[in-house]
Protein backbone atom coordinates (compact mmCIF):
# COMPACT_ATOMS: atom_id res chain seq x y z
CA UNK A 1 0.00 0.00 0.00
CA UNK A 2 1.39 3.43 -0.91
CA UNK A 3 2.55 5.59 2.03
CA UNK A 4 0.56 8.55 0.68
CA UNK A 5 -2.53 8.60 -1.48
CA UNK A 6 -1.71 8.56 -5.15
CA UNK A 7 -3.96 8.30 -8.16
CA UNK A 8 -4.42 5.63 -10.81
CA UNK A 9 -6.34 6.49 -13.97
CA UNK A 10 -8.29 3.49 -15.31
CA UNK A 11 -9.81 3.67 -18.79
CA UNK A 12 -12.52 1.24 -19.78
CA UNK A 13 -13.51 0.96 -16.13
CA UNK A 14 -17.26 0.41 -16.38
CA UNK A 15 -17.10 -3.40 -16.60
CA UNK A 16 -14.90 -6.45 -17.01
CA UNK A 17 -11.16 -6.15 -16.46
CA UNK A 18 -11.22 -2.37 -16.08
CA UNK A 19 -13.79 -2.56 -13.31
CA UNK A 20 -11.76 -5.22 -11.49
CA UNK A 21 -8.56 -3.19 -11.85
CA UNK A 22 -10.27 -0.10 -10.45
CA UNK A 23 -11.63 -1.94 -7.42
CA UNK A 24 -8.27 -3.54 -6.62
CA UNK A 25 -6.39 -0.26 -6.99
CA UNK A 26 -8.87 1.51 -4.72
CA UNK A 27 -8.69 -1.29 -2.14
CA UNK A 28 -4.90 -0.82 -2.02
CA UNK A 29 -5.37 2.75 -0.78
CA UNK A 30 -5.06 4.56 -4.07
CA UNK A 31 -7.44 7.17 -5.39
CA UNK A 32 -8.86 6.04 -8.72
CA UNK A 33 -10.17 8.13 -11.57
CA UNK A 34 -12.32 6.09 -13.90
CA UNK A 35 -13.27 6.85 -17.49
CA UNK A 36 -15.68 4.97 -19.75
CA UNK A 37 -18.51 5.61 -22.16
CA UNK A 38 -21.41 4.10 -20.19
CA UNK A 39 -22.44 6.52 -17.45
CA UNK A 40 -24.81 4.20 -15.60
CA UNK A 41 -22.37 1.33 -15.29
CA UNK A 42 -19.56 3.73 -14.40
CA UNK A 43 -21.56 5.31 -11.58
CA UNK A 44 -22.23 1.85 -10.13
CA UNK A 45 -18.48 1.11 -10.03
CA UNK A 46 -17.78 4.43 -8.31
CA UNK A 47 -20.55 3.79 -5.78
CA UNK A 48 -19.24 0.30 -5.01
CA UNK A 49 -15.75 1.69 -4.39
CA UNK A 50 -17.14 4.38 -2.09
CA UNK A 51 -19.16 1.81 -0.16
CA UNK A 52 -15.95 -0.18 0.35
CA UNK A 53 -14.20 2.86 1.80
CA UNK A 54 -12.25 3.77 -1.33
CA UNK A 55 -11.83 7.06 -3.18
CA UNK A 56 -13.08 7.23 -6.75
CA UNK A 57 -14.12 9.83 -9.28
CA UNK A 58 -15.19 9.45 -12.88
CA UNK A 59 -15.28 11.01 -16.32
CA UNK A 60 -17.88 9.84 -18.82
CA UNK A 61 -16.76 9.77 -22.43
CA UNK A 62 -15.03 7.94 -25.25
CA UNK A 63 -11.25 8.06 -24.84
CA UNK A 64 -10.89 7.55 -28.57
CA UNK A 65 -11.70 11.28 -28.44
CA UNK A 66 -8.49 13.07 -27.43
CA UNK A 67 -10.39 15.69 -25.41
CA UNK A 68 -11.91 13.05 -23.12
CA UNK A 69 -8.50 11.65 -22.24
CA UNK A 70 -7.23 15.14 -21.47
CA UNK A 71 -10.16 15.78 -19.12
CA UNK A 72 -9.56 12.51 -17.34
CA UNK A 73 -5.87 13.27 -16.82
CA UNK A 74 -6.69 16.75 -15.52
CA UNK A 75 -9.07 15.31 -12.95
CA UNK A 76 -6.56 12.62 -11.98
CA UNK A 77 -3.91 15.28 -11.32
CA UNK A 78 -6.24 17.49 -9.28
CA UNK A 79 -4.96 17.39 -5.70
CA UNK A 80 -3.04 14.14 -6.03
CA UNK A 81 -0.03 12.63 -7.77
CA UNK A 82 -0.93 10.56 -10.83
CA UNK A 83 1.35 7.54 -10.82
CA UNK A 84 -0.22 5.17 -13.35
CA UNK A 85 -2.51 4.90 -16.34
CA UNK A 86 -4.18 1.53 -16.92
CA UNK A 87 -5.79 1.23 -20.35
CA UNK A 88 -8.44 -1.51 -20.38
CA UNK A 89 -10.40 -0.17 -23.34
CA UNK A 90 -11.59 -2.91 -25.68
CA UNK A 91 -14.42 -3.58 -28.08
CA UNK A 92 -15.34 -6.20 -30.66
CA UNK A 93 -18.19 -6.88 -33.06
CA UNK A 94 -20.03 -10.03 -34.18
CA UNK A 95 -19.25 -9.37 -37.86
CA UNK A 96 -15.54 -9.75 -37.32
CA UNK A 97 -14.44 -12.04 -40.15
CA UNK A 98 -12.83 -10.71 -43.33
CA UNK A 99 -15.93 -11.82 -45.17
CA UNK A 100 -18.10 -9.56 -43.04
CA UNK A 101 -15.85 -6.60 -42.27
CA UNK A 102 -16.45 -3.37 -44.15
CA UNK A 103 -14.23 -0.33 -44.51
CA UNK A 104 -16.39 1.36 -41.90
CA UNK A 105 -16.36 -1.47 -39.35
CA UNK A 106 -12.59 -1.95 -39.79
CA UNK A 107 -11.99 1.76 -39.14
CA UNK A 108 -14.35 1.73 -36.15
CA UNK A 109 -12.53 -1.20 -34.56
CA UNK A 110 -9.15 0.49 -34.90
CA UNK A 111 -10.62 3.75 -33.63
CA UNK A 112 -11.94 2.22 -30.41
CA UNK A 113 -9.09 -0.17 -29.65
CA UNK A 114 -6.01 1.61 -31.01
CA UNK A 115 -6.78 5.32 -31.26
CA UNK A 116 -7.90 5.30 -27.62
CA UNK A 117 -4.52 3.90 -26.55
CA UNK A 118 -2.71 6.59 -28.53
CA UNK A 119 -4.81 9.46 -27.19
CA UNK A 120 -4.51 8.25 -23.60
CA UNK A 121 -0.74 7.97 -24.00
CA UNK A 122 -0.49 11.46 -25.44
CA UNK A 123 -2.68 12.84 -22.64
CA UNK A 124 -0.65 11.38 -19.79
CA UNK A 125 2.92 11.82 -21.06
CA UNK A 126 3.34 15.54 -20.19
CA UNK A 127 2.48 14.86 -16.55
CA UNK A 128 4.76 11.84 -16.32
CA UNK A 129 7.61 13.71 -18.00
CA UNK A 130 7.28 16.60 -15.54
CA UNK A 131 7.33 14.13 -12.63
CA UNK A 132 10.18 12.10 -14.08
CA UNK A 133 8.12 9.00 -13.28
CA UNK A 134 5.00 7.15 -14.36
CA UNK A 135 3.66 3.76 -15.34
CA UNK A 136 1.46 2.98 -18.34
CA UNK A 137 -0.23 -0.43 -18.49
CA UNK A 138 -2.05 -1.46 -21.66
CA UNK A 139 -4.30 -4.51 -21.56
CA UNK A 140 -3.95 -6.16 -24.97
CA UNK A 141 -4.88 -9.74 -25.93
CA UNK A 142 -3.40 -13.20 -26.27
CA UNK A 143 -4.56 -13.10 -29.89
CA UNK A 144 -1.59 -10.84 -30.62
CA UNK A 145 0.65 -13.89 -30.15
CA UNK A 146 -1.65 -16.61 -31.49
CA UNK A 147 -4.32 -15.77 -34.04
CA UNK A 148 -7.79 -16.91 -33.04
CA UNK A 149 -11.45 -16.28 -33.81
CA UNK A 150 -11.51 -12.78 -32.32
CA UNK A 151 -11.24 -11.29 -35.81
CA UNK A 152 -8.58 -9.57 -37.87
CA UNK A 153 -9.58 -6.01 -36.97
CA UNK A 154 -9.51 -6.68 -33.23
CA UNK A 155 -6.21 -8.55 -33.48
CA UNK A 156 -4.60 -5.89 -35.67
CA UNK A 157 -5.70 -3.18 -33.25
CA UNK A 158 -4.46 -5.01 -30.16
CA UNK A 159 -1.15 -5.75 -31.90
CA UNK A 160 -0.94 -2.04 -32.60
CA UNK A 161 -1.49 -1.30 -28.91
CA UNK A 162 1.46 -3.54 -28.04
CA UNK A 163 3.65 -1.87 -30.67
CA UNK A 164 2.63 1.56 -29.37
CA UNK A 165 3.54 0.48 -25.85
CA UNK A 166 6.97 -0.85 -26.74
CA UNK A 167 7.86 2.18 -28.86
CA UNK A 168 6.68 4.49 -26.08
CA UNK A 169 8.90 2.66 -23.61
CA UNK A 170 11.94 3.16 -25.85
CA UNK A 171 11.25 6.85 -26.44
CA UNK A 172 10.31 7.74 -22.86
CA UNK A 173 12.63 5.56 -20.80
CA UNK A 174 15.03 8.41 -20.05
CA UNK A 175 12.05 10.38 -18.69
CA UNK A 176 11.42 7.72 -16.05
CA UNK A 177 8.35 6.33 -17.80
CA UNK A 178 7.71 2.58 -17.82
CA UNK A 179 5.23 0.85 -20.13
CA UNK A 180 3.85 -2.65 -19.64
CA UNK A 181 1.54 -4.77 -21.78
CA UNK A 182 -0.72 -7.48 -20.33
CA UNK A 183 -1.93 -10.22 -22.68
CA UNK A 184 -4.94 -12.05 -21.20
CA UNK A 185 -6.31 -15.24 -22.65
CA UNK A 186 -10.05 -15.80 -22.75
CA UNK A 187 -11.66 -13.91 -19.89
CA UNK A 188 -15.28 -14.02 -18.77
CA UNK A 189 -16.23 -10.44 -19.63
CA UNK A 190 -19.05 -8.84 -21.65
CA UNK A 191 -16.62 -8.66 -24.58
CA UNK A 192 -16.75 -12.41 -25.22
CA UNK A 193 -20.53 -12.19 -25.56
CA UNK A 194 -19.91 -10.27 -28.78
CA UNK A 195 -18.75 -13.48 -30.44
CA UNK A 196 -20.85 -14.60 -33.44
CA UNK A 197 -21.54 -17.76 -31.41
CA UNK A 198 -21.60 -16.97 -27.67
CA UNK A 199 -19.30 -19.11 -25.49
CA UNK A 200 -20.78 -22.13 -23.82
CA UNK A 201 -21.20 -22.46 -20.08
CA UNK A 202 -18.25 -24.85 -20.03
CA UNK A 203 -16.03 -22.39 -21.92
CA UNK A 204 -16.91 -19.65 -19.45
CA UNK A 205 -16.24 -21.98 -16.53
CA UNK A 206 -12.70 -22.54 -17.81
CA UNK A 207 -12.06 -18.89 -18.67
CA UNK A 208 -10.14 -16.39 -16.59
CA UNK A 209 -12.09 -14.07 -14.34
CA UNK A 210 -11.55 -10.30 -14.61
CA UNK A 211 -10.01 -10.21 -11.14
CA UNK A 212 -7.34 -12.70 -12.24
CA UNK A 213 -6.09 -10.14 -14.73
CA UNK A 214 -6.55 -7.34 -12.20
CA UNK A 215 -4.20 -9.16 -9.81
CA UNK A 216 -1.49 -9.08 -12.47
CA UNK A 217 -2.05 -5.37 -13.05
CA UNK A 218 -1.96 -4.71 -9.31
CA UNK A 219 1.41 -6.44 -9.10
CA UNK A 220 2.73 -4.07 -11.78
CA UNK A 221 1.39 -1.11 -9.80
CA UNK A 222 3.19 -2.30 -6.68
CA UNK A 223 6.62 -2.74 -8.28
CA UNK A 224 9.34 -0.24 -7.38
CA UNK A 225 10.36 2.35 -9.97
CA UNK A 226 13.60 0.47 -10.66
CA UNK A 227 11.64 -2.53 -12.01
CA UNK A 228 10.26 -2.74 -15.53
CA UNK A 229 8.05 -5.51 -16.93
CA UNK A 230 7.56 -5.01 -20.69
CA UNK A 231 5.20 -7.95 -21.27
CA UNK A 232 3.21 -10.37 -19.17
CA UNK A 233 0.76 -13.05 -20.33
CA UNK A 234 -1.97 -14.74 -18.32
CA UNK A 235 -3.92 -17.66 -19.75
CA UNK A 236 -6.58 -20.05 -18.46
CA UNK A 237 -4.97 -23.11 -16.89
CA UNK A 238 -7.72 -25.54 -17.96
Amino acid sequence: MPSEMTTVLVAGASSGIGKAVARRAAASGRRVVLVARRSGELSHVVQAIHESGGVAESVVGDVADAEVGSRAVSLACDGSRLTALVNCVGANIPGRSLQNLTNESWAAMLHVNLDSAFHLTQAVLPTFRDQGDGLIVHVSSRSVHAADASGVAYQAAKAGVAALAHATAVEERTNGIRVSVVYPGMTDTPLVLQRPTPPSADELRRALQPDDVAQVVQTLLELPRRAYVPDVSIYPAL
